[in-house]
């Protein structure tokens, strides 16, 4: 019973996936959304992880603001494999809530 449904819920989203229509970043409606940028700007041993947001209604950009994280470049942390690790070169994850 359970591979069953396990069966059924997988077929359901296989089809799910492909009636679903994908929309290139071009078809977008850019009159009204909310723009996100993110950017890694490194500088001697110190990162910049820099956010910038536009929110555009009816083809006018109504707000925009600008966010900053600064980090070192090789950060001290207990795990050993740390020491290889640069923070400019971790992939970006992003969350849409």
């Amino acid at each position: 019973m359970k591979h069953l449904f396990g069966f059924f819920a997988a077929s359901f989203f296989i089809i799910s996936c492909q009636n679903a229509p994908e929309q290139t970043l071009e078809s977008l409606d850019k009159k009204s959304a909310r723009e996100v940028t993110l950017t890694t700007v490194t500088k001697n041993d110190t990162v910049f992880h820099i956010t910038k947001q536009s929110i555009w209604l009816n083809g006018e950009q109504i707000a925009q603001h600008s966010d900053t994280v600064v980090t070192t470049l090789k950060p001290n942390t207990w795990g050993s494999e740390s020491s290889e690790t640069k923070l400019n070169e971790i992939p970006i994850y992003v969350t849409v809530q």
